[in-house]
């Protein structure tokens, strides 16, 4: 071949033999082949060596293990990943290798369901920038250059079914430019040598690629144009099935390069390679690909081996010598990197260290999944071709008798080291997919204590279920004398943290980040209280768990009115005074009584946080369970806005849950109530607190993606006021098909609550009552279809003497003499919803007018507020809010009693 070929294509990826010496000769004979064949410059040779469970390159003696990226930024310490990142360049280097395929700079923005896991820092942009510089600097440092990877980030894939099927991204540029792009800007800028640019596709606004690596758009637009790059582009594997598939080989060859690709990775077949070799050659002849677009390509490959290696460098590679010398230093680095990593994400109800929980003579149980082994592990060296059968072995009897059950055999070795520990006290035994047998519940009941190790469970969901199962036994389990007594269990996830970080119910949670021998022996000394653990969970996901551990348990009362009253009212005003000068509080004009229903089919609790000693209120909330319905709302929850951070409307909010959880026949939840009329749901007027108060719900556990919006509105001026002429022209065109009536009392009872039932939002049949027991104050609006006099329409008029208006605070908050229509049903078979809908409102407000009133309240309305005919009417948006509901039986954020 002759030299430019082997600048297009000269890497050679996941080297065939292992150890450092065999590595060694096999990279000095591939430069010493290209110098004897006079090549001007050396090969570039590069490999994977990302540590934690992606290693091209091991050596039991020679090369050393350490964590992965994610298990590095769990240290805390930037300059460990600078110190990691250069020892693993001088071992390679050592053996003749100038390319390091490092680091990754994708952000993390989906954990849940991405191939990368650990490989990444962490879902922080800046968090993960800072890493990526440093094992960027490291390698340097070493001599080694550099690639980022994977561009323009697999952070945030979404995967459609079988591997032909291409992966997307769908953030926007201008959504990547605030997040996945930040480490790849930041490390060009810091001088990154190369590139590799990802096979996935990209689809959104403005911007649709089938595969990264073969547009121009993606290298010589957003790369080269507005990030500015200048070094060497790498594609991805062009033999990836996905992109082999739909595009083949040689086409890609082509494609990639005239999108501004260097250097084709091709690294399985050798078929593949003279393909591509085959397409370049075909792609020059026909004038597809230009001789200065291949100059271009050299220039770039060039410059990047002038940096990092010279023939006198290549054929004379240190080799052993220098291993030998780096063994020590290195392997105190890698203990310390492990060490620091190892995280404690809980431990509630503190098992660590095991002597905590158990005697010397009970023994431990170890589960553990079948997975793949690491390269890296000495237990993968002992691993046959023949994968372990699904069901676990007979019991095997080790040294010092003790009793294990073997299960995947690269973590016998942790199950040795503690067994060695507690004279051979622990049972053994994998799991797998078919999830809980007999002998694993034969040996959860038999032992004292139980450890259960996941490894990517939100991917291998079977793990996820299994340890549930587990947990939910141990939290089952009797003593002799019929006493409950919870079963120790640790969860240990050896890969990924995500498995069960946000969830509490695993009361004891510790990471690893990988499964390497080393990191397993460190988890060991945890354990046993031989280590004090210092990692931290990375990126926000950390920030989440500091949150969740500093949550302060607050004495949450149930409210008394005969002490409560007065400090209630204290508070709303407290709330109220609180609100920026422009903007309007909800609780304008509410008292103590305002939540108050007093109603025999609507039970009511409601709940404080106070200080004893002064009888101040902190915090309320209120809670209702409307029988009828089944429906358990939470109302209201407000805090003192001086005392707001400090947990107490968690603490209100769980107790509310707990409440409401034991109502028989509870149903559903909802967040927001028609009656009290104050919260119709979240408030949502202001920018920034709608945004902060949905995250808070959501983060209680509301789905607030489902939220339906609602709102009061108000109509001022009645005095003055006539109705819009078209719409009084269209509700006299609508008396033949409809006919109005105004009633009063309780006679109309059984026909009117019998309309409602067509309407199953919560509270309507509450707002009727009261309005049909109070006739005085309050009527109902009635619309019934002449030729069969069927009642098809609703709503409730009332004023400021009824009993509803004391639910309604923004009756009292206009300072004037005010009306209110509410809770407007119409039957779901009118095809006219619109016109009948204003022609209630309409006679409504009229009606209203002519009691001398100068305001109408419309204090629930559906929908968002724009609604053209009502505001033509001369309403006005008072308040809106989101109203949140969930079913019961899916509520899963049982708070602890």
């Amino acid at each position: 071949m002759d030299g430019k070929k082997l600048e297009l294509d000269p890497v050679w990826e996941d080297l065939d033999r292992e150890a450092a010496e065999d590595t060694a000769q096999l990279v000095y004979e591939l430069q010493k082949t290209a110098h004897d064949a006079g090549h001007p410059v050396p090969l570039a040779i590069g490999v994977d060596q990302e540590n934690g469970g992606v290693n091209s390159l091991f050596d039991e003696i020679y090369i050393r293990q350490y964590p992965s990226a994610m298990g590095i930024a769990a240290t805390g310490s930037t300059d460990l990943a600078f110190e990691v990142a250069k020892a693993t360049a001088q071992e390679i280097a050592a053996c003749g290798i100038n390319w390091i395929m490092g680091p990754c700079l994708d952000v993390l923005t989906n954990a849940r369901n991405q191939p990368l896991g650990v490989r990444t820092t962490g879902d922080n942009p800046q968090e993960v920038s800072a890493y990526g510089v440093a094992f960027m600097k490291g390698y340097k440092d070493a001599g080694v250059v550099t690639m980022g990877k994977h561009f323009p980030s697999y952070g945030n894939l979404e995967f459609l079914g079988s591997a032909l099927d291409v992966p997307i991204i769908t953030e926007s540029l201008e959504q990547l430019s605030l997040s996945a792009l930040v480490p790849f800007r930041n490390a060009i800028n810091q001088g990154l040598d190369s590139m590799m640019v990802g096979g996935c596709a990209m689809s959104s606004a403005g911007l649709n690629v089938m595969h990264a690596c073969l547009s121009d758009q993606v290298i010589d637009g957003l790369l080269r144009t507005d990030l500015k790059f200048d070094g060497v582009v790498v594609s991805e594997c062009l033999e990836m099935e996905a992109l082999s598939h739909n595009i083949g080989v040689g086409g890609g060859t082509v494609m990639a390069i005239n999108a501004g690709c260097d250097i084709v990775l091709l690294c399985r077949l050798f078929t593949h390679q003279q393909e591509a070799i085959r397409g370049l050659k075909l792609g020059i002849e026909n004038s597809m690909i230009s001789k200065s677009r291949i100059r271009e390509s050299l220039r770039r490959v060039l410059t990047m081996k002038s940096k990092c290696t010279s023939w006198e460098k290549a054929l004379n590679p240190p080799g052993i010598s220098l291993l030998s010398q780096l063994q020590p230093s290195h392997t105190a680095l890698s203990t310390k990197a492990y060490n620091s990593s190892i995280t404690v994400v809980r431990d509630k109800n503190r098992l660590l260290p095991l002597s905590n929980i158990i005697e010397a003579e009970e023994e431990l149980l170890l589960l553990t999944p079948l997975v793949k082994p690491l390269a890296a592990s000495a237990a993968s060296r002992a691993l046959s071709e023949t994968v372990a059968a699904a069901s676990p072995p007979e019991p095997a009897v080790w040294e010092r008798s003790a009793s294990v059950m073997s299960g995947e055999r690269v973590f016998r070795e942790l199950g040795r080291t503690l067994a060695r520990q507690r004279s051979g006290r622990v049972l053994h035994t994998s799991y797998t997919a078919n999830g809980l047998r007999p002998v694993h519940e034969n040996l959860i009941n038999r032992a004292s204590a139980i450890i259960v190790l996941t490894a990517d469970a939100n991917r291998n969901l079977y793990q996820h279920g299994f340890t549930k199962h587990v947990s939910m036994i141990c939290n089952m389990q009797y003593t002799t004398g019929g006493e409950k007594r919870e079963k120790p269990l640790i969860v240990v996830s050896v890969s990924s943290p995500y498995d069960f970080a946000m969830d509490p119910s695993i009361g004891t949670y510790i990471c690893t980040y990988d499964f390497t021998e080393t990191a397993l022996n460190s988890l060991v000394r945890v354990l046993y209280g031989e280590l004090s653990p210092t990692g931290a969970l990375p990126g926000t996901i950390s920030q989440s768990q500091k949150l969740d551990q500093s949550k302060q348990h607050w004495l949450v009362e149930m409210f008394n009115e005969e002490r409560d009253a007065h400090a209630l009212d204290d508070l709303i005003k407290t709330v109220i005074e609180g609100n920026p000068p422009t903007q309007r509080s909800e609780l304008s004009s509410a008292t103590s009584n305002s939540f108050l229903l007093r109603d025999s089919e609507v039970l009511e609790a409601h709940f404080v946080v106070r200080n004893s000693s002064t009888q101040v209120l902190y915090g309320f909330c209120c809670t209702y369970f409307f029988k009828a319905t089944g429906t358990g709302v939470i109302a209201a929850l407000f805090v003192d806005p001086t005392r707001r951070k400090l947990s107490i409307g968690h603490s209100l909010h769980n107790r509310a849950i707990r409440t409401l959880l034991q109502r028989e026949g509870i149903k559903r939840f909802q967040l927001g109530s028609r009656l009290p009329s104050i919260f119709l749901g979240i408030p949502t007027g202001h920018g920034a607190e709608r945004k902060r108060l949905r995250s808070w719900f959501a983060n209680m556990g509301w789905n607030t993606a489902l939220s339906r919006p609602v709102c009061s509105m108000i109509a001022r001026n009645l005095s003055s006021w006539t109705p819009p002429p078209g719409m009084a022209e269209s509700l006299k065109e609508a008396g033949p098909v409809f006919v109005f009536e105004l009633v009063y009392g309780w006679n109309y009872a059984t026909e009117v609550l019998d309309h409602i039932k067509t309407s199953n939002r919560q509270g309507l049949a509450e707002v009727y009552k009261l309005a049909l027991i109070d006739p005085q104050a309050c009527g109902i609006l009635q619309a019934k279809r002449p030729e069969d006099g069927t009642l098809v329409g609703t709503v409730v008029l009332y004023n400021m003497q009824s009993r509803l208006s004391e639910f309604v605070p923004a009756m009292k908050d206009t300072n004037e003499l005010t009306g209110g229509i509410s809770s407007p049903v119409i039957s779901p078979a009118v095809g006219e919803y619109s016109t009948l809908l204003q022609g209630l409102i309409l006679l409504g407000m009229r009606q209203i007018k002519k009691q001398g009133c100068n305001a109408c309240v419309l204090d629930y309305m559906d929908g968002d507020g724009k609604f053209d005919g009502l505001s033509a009417m001369g309403f006005d948006v008072l308040h809106s809010f989101e109203e949140v509901s969930c079913d019961a039986a899916t509520w899963t954020r049982v708070p602890p009693s």
